[in-house]
């Protein structure tokens, strides 16, 4: 596979013509949840990751994730995302490769405004189905996956509408 040289910072900005075939929803029905969730475009352009976690039946969480060609972000230090949630704890993840099993996280809070989340990409921790893994943190230098994960050990809706995620 061809490694891209990430040169400009933006790795999506959404737009009302945004198509969002690289985009996936993995709910907890995977494994037995009941747990729902959907992504679209709103009429300003964004980007609306939405629905309700159910605890029934072990499940607890909805996930979305993008996938794209793997990207050298070696130059790049933070991942600033332009997003507006309902006052709700998401995680941020991020995979260096498809093919490895595990993912680097990081917690954020949405305040039910605007607002910009920087996230270290050095402080992302790996986990795999929940569990903090004993290996470093992010290698930082390649990139290949980004999602959105709720998962707060309650039922309830959610909303996280997305704007922009750029490199700095």
């Amino acid at each position: 596979m061809t490694l891209i040289e990430k040169t400009d910072h933006t790795i999506v900005k959404f737009t009302i013509n945004s198509k969002l075939d690289s985009w996936r929803l993995v709910n907890d029905v995977i494994m037995g949840g009941e747990s729902k969730s959907n992504i679209s475009i709103n009429k300003n352009g964004n980007a609306v990751f939405e629905g309700e976690v159910s605890l029934e039946n072990n499940g607890g969480f909805s996930l979305l994730r993008h996938r794209f060609g793997k990207l050298n972000i070696s130059k790049f230090k933070t991942i600033k995302i332009r997003l507006k949630g309902d006052g709700k704890r998401y995680q941020f993840r991020a995979k260096a490769s498809i093919f490895k099993q595990h993912s680097y996280i990081g917690f954020f809070q949405s305040n039910g405004n605007w607002q910009v989340i920087e996230i270290e990409l050095a402080k992302l921790k790996p986990t795999f189905r929940g569990r903090e893994l004993s290996i470093p943190n992010f290698p930082g230098s390649e990139l290949e996956e980004i999602g959105f994960l709720i998962g707060n050990k309650k039922n309830e809706k959610f909303k996280l509408i997305i704007d922009t995620i750029i490199l700095e």
